[in-house]
């Protein structure tokens, strides 16, 4: 279910219309977004070098082309960054990609359980918490040790009752997921999941296909807790590259309501 080159530019062409891009609409456009001679245009290129890059007969594109693909495409960063990384997939000899070794061994949950008023929980690279403080399963049962938070998000009505802006919440997680996949060498675990989320959900399966990337290593949440009321919680996420673990802390501003609520949360 990672994407290929091809796959990517395909998607994000179809997404722009041509008004957006400076050119005329025309007329008798049996499909929506751009054509590919027109991207190619927009990018500098030839529409048969464009048309081999979609069809992943051209495994190599240089650093300029690519920007003049961004640049047709209207890619913000996240999405070039993608586009690099895909780019730099398809031209790497299959004989040199080395699946890494995947571990849960070092899951840091010492550290979590030293933050015991900060609700912590960490992920292995297939999605599946791998350590979580007291807090965080209270907070979100969904958060405990052995739980997927994004097949949930997607599957448990439990987790759609705790996010009240449940369309924005899994918007930003597909888009996130997208913009933290590795490519190169995706998790088996992890791909699996994408695979069964896109045929469970309908919600998944059209977010997927958007091709939306957008990393958030920082933002805010709105969570409606069955016991202590809404939640107002900025969240935090924290990459361990050598565990190639993903640390996600969630915590209140000082002196504000929902402090009072987490802490009253704790204490419970």
């Amino acid at each position: 279910m990672a994407d290929t080159l091809g796959e990517f530019l395909r998607a994000r062409r179809a997404r722009i219309g041509p008004e957006e891009a400076g050119l005329p609409a025309g007329s008798r456009r049996r499909v929506p977004g751009l054509r590919r001679e027109e991207v190619a245009q927009l990018a500098g290129i030839s529409p048969e070098y464009y048309l081999r890059l979609e069809q992943g007969r051209n495994l190599n594109p240089s650093d300029q082309i690519l920007a003049g693909l961004a640049g047709a495409l209207r890619l913000d960063e996240d999405a070039v960054a993608y586009l690099h990384r895909l780019a730099r997939t398809a031209s790497a000899p299959r004989s040199r990609r080395r699946t890494r070794a995947r571990t849960e061994q070092d899951a840091p949950q010492t550290l979590l359980d030293s933050w015991p008023d900060t609700p912590a929980y960490a992920q292995g690279t297939g999605g599946r918490v791998v350590a979580a403080n007291r807090l965080a399963v209270l907070l979100c049962p969904f958060f405990a040790v052995g739980s997927d938070p994004l097949r949930a998000a997607f599957l448990e009505p439990g987790m759609r009752a705790l996010y009240p802006h449940w369309d924005e919440m899994t918007a930003k997680a597909v888009s996130g997921l997208r913009a933290m996949l590795d490519v190169e060498d995706p998790d088996p675990a992890l791909l699996e999941t994408i695979g069964e989320l896109t045929l469970a959900s309908e919600r998944f399966a059209a977010l997927w296909a958007r091709r939306e990337v957008r990393r958030r290593d920082t933002g805010h949440t709105l969570l409606r807790h069955p016991v202590v009321g809404d939640l107002e919680l900025r969240y935090e996420k924290l990459l361990r590259p050598r565990a190639r673990q993903l640390i996600v802390v969630y915590h209140a501003d000082p002196g504000s309501p929902s402090a009072d609520r987490l802490r009253l949360l704790a204490d419970g």
